[in-house]
C-alpha cells in the first residue's frame, strides 16, 4: 500500500520547522516523521498535542518531562501520561488531570499516587476495575470502594475482603 502524499512530504522535510509547525495543526501524528531537534520543540509539540495527545509519543524525553506539555496531552487523551517521564508519572496534577479523562492511568501512576486518595477517587470513577493498581490500603477504604462501584460493579473483587462484608458495600452490589 502507498504512503500518503503527507507521510511522504515529511520524510523529505524532516528538518524543517515551520512545515511541521503548519502541518501539525491537521496532522498532528507527522510529528513522527520530523528530526530530534523538532520533537523538542514546544511550540511544536504543543501545537500537536493541542489536537491529538497521541503525538506525545513522539516527543523529546526533555518535552515528556515538561508538565505544560504533559498536562496538554493528558487533558486531550488521558492514556497518553503513559509517555511521561517517571517525574511526571509521580505528578498529582498531571495524573488527576488525565485519570479525569481516562482512569486507567493509574497503572503508570507512581506507587505514591496509588496510595494517594484524592488521585484513586478520581481514577475508580472513571473506570471502576482500576481499582487493582491502588494501594492495599485504599483498596480498603470504604469511600474508595464506593466511587469504585458506583462506576462498575466489576471491581468487587478489588474491594479488600473485609469491606466486602460492609452493609453499605453489600447493598451497592445487590
Amino acid at each position: 500500500m502507498a504512503e500518503p502524499i503527507e507521510v511522504i512530504e515529511a520524510r523529505q522535510k524532516t528538518n524543517d520547522r515551520e512545515f511541521y509547525l503548519e502541518r501539525v495543526k491537521t496532522m498532528p501524528l507527522l510529528i513522527e516523521w520530523a528530526n530530534e531537534e523538532i520533537r523538542d520543540d514546544k511550540e511544536v509539540l504543543l501545537t500537536a498535542v493541542k489536537i491529538d495527545g497521541g503525538a506525545l509519543e513522539f516527543a523529546s524525553d526533555r518535552l515528556k518531562d515538561d508538565k505544560d506539555v504533559l498536562l496538554e496531552a493528558v487533558s486531550q487523551a488521558g492514556w497518553t501520561a503513559c509517555y511521561a517521564s517517571d517525574r511526571l508519572k509521580a505528578d498529582k496534577d498531571v495524573m488527576i488531570s488525565a485519570a479525569k479523562n481516562d482512569g486507567q492511568v493509574l497503572y503508570f501512576a507512581s506507587q505514591e499516587l496509588r496510595d494517594d486518595k484524592e488521585v484513586v477517587l478520581v481514577a475508580v470513577s472513571q473506570k471502576s476495575i482500576i481499582l487493582k493498581y491502588a494501594s492495599n490500603r485504599l483498596r480498603a477504604d470504604k469511600d474508595v470502594a464506593i466511587a469504585a462501584l458506583n462506576q462498575s460493579k466489576k471491581c468487587l473483587e478489588y474491594i479488600d475482603e473485609k469491606l466486602q462484608e460492609d452493609e453499605d458495600i453489600k447493598k451497592l452490589c445487590e
